[in-house]
């Protein structure tokens, strides 16, 4: 018998949180995510989705009132698909078929009851830059906002009947591997061209920093697959956001005759200095923080965004700057390795330019569909 809670008070919200903590209490790899930036996406205050969209949570218990499971389940007028597509995610479950069945067949039918056609998971109520995706490759500790779950997910949510929608692919390399002939080659060029320059951002400067990121994204980016167009103001609110962790030696942005043509953005691990954090983030937290990120080395940065304005792609400008920012941070970080958090596997492109910094993929995660017509043929994300 498994009891059904739908998380509506204090004690149900916590033992949401508190749940995953002890299912992962021997797995060292396991970095707990902080409590406020999960209670956010289920806060209609918080959460801009709500608009248009509907999310609760449920917790899963045994006879003995014990939690076996979790799970949020939503519909979101914004997830486009071929057909009605609801999700579920933020699902951790005892190593069990029937219980995990439970829970999906619930899912199921509170997403028909709602017009849904499929089922999407684990995914997020939320953009798909955090908790996104289920591991099924890479166990290692997750970088932040990522998902992390024990390998037999995988076999609970495939022996169900979900397949994999599309892949989700991680790309690392080492700060101090050996950097492709083609980057020092394209960096020796460009730097006898006087028209051409590299600067590191400036948190002193982010008005302008902001502008030139959102000029060369809009152009790069904004017409590439699912990207999306912004605006200067939403950048550098976002900025100004992360200017308490962002590295000034990291994020690199190219100039040609002081035009923005390039940027390489890349901010620090924040699960590096979160995971002694335990979930909390209160005014001692937040001091422990700063004292952590004080004399706590951090060894590994994160690439969020990588692009170069058309007029300037396949002429080798990437290279330039590449080599220019790494021997930089080379000499003024600790860092030691640097990971693209993911790029779908329907998108070539991006992937070939992930392939070209010479990286390799170091994890894996997948994000499934359920279809509950079971006669219906499944498709996998078109190729972009």
């Amino acid at each position: 018998m498994i009891i059904v809670e739908e998380v509506q008070n204090e004690a149900q919200r916590k033992e949401f949180l508190e749940f995953p903590v002890r299912l992962y209490q021997h797995d060292k790899n396991y970095i707990r995510p902080l409590n406020k930036d999960i209670e956010e996406i289920f806060n209609p205050q918080k959460n801009r989705f709500f608009k248009t969209g509907e999310c609760t949570r449920f917790l899963f218990k045994n006879k003995q009132n014990e939690t076996v499971g979790k799970v949020a389940v939503f519909v979101n007028k914004c997830y486009e698909q071929n057909q009605p597509t609801g999700g579920i995610g933020f699902f951790d479950g005892i190593n069990d078929q029937e219980t995990a069945n439970f829970i999906f067949d619930y899912c199921k039918k509170w997403l028909q009851q709602r017009g849904m056609e499929a089922m999407d998971g684990p995914i997020n109520f939320s953009e798909r830059d955090k908790f996104w995706g289920l591991l099924i490759d890479g166990f290692i500790e997750p970088l932040y906002g990522m998902n992390y779950n024990f390998p037999y997910y995988k076999d609970l949510f495939e022996n169900y009947g979900f397949n994999i929608y599309f892949e989700q692919l991680c790309f690392s390399r080492p700060i101090f591997a050996e950097v492709s002939r083609v980057f020092t080659v394209m960096h020796s060029k460009h730097s006898k061209n006087p028209a051409i320059s590299a600067k590191p951002l400036k948190k002193n400067n982010l008005e302008k920093f902001a502008k030139d990121f959102t000029e060369i994204y809009n152009k790069a980016w904004s017409t590439h697959g699912e990207g999306k167009h912004l605006t200067e103001g939403k950048v550098l609110k976002m900025f100004k956001t992360m200017k308490p962790i962002i590295n000034e030696h990291i994020s690199w942005f190219v100039y040609e005759n002081e035009k923005p043509v390039a940027m390489w953005m890349n901010i620090p691990d924040l699960n590096q200095w979160f995971k002694y954090l335990n979930g909390k983030f209160g005014w001692i937290e937040k001091l422990k923080f700063l004292w952590v990120k004080k004399f706590r080395k951090n060894e590994k940065m994160i690439g969020l965004v990588f692009g170069v304005v058309p007029e300037w792609q396949r002429k080798g400008l990437e290279g330039y700057m590449i080599w220019e920012g790494t021997q930089h941070l080379r000499k003024h970080t600790d860092f030691k390795t640097t990971e693209l958090q993911w790029i779908g596997d329907f998108n070539p492109k991006m992937i070939k330019i992930a392939e070209n910094l010479d990286t390799t993929v170091t994890r894996k995660l997948a994000t499934y569909r359920y279809l509950f017509d079971r006669n219906k043929e499944f498709e996998r994300h078109p190729e972009l």
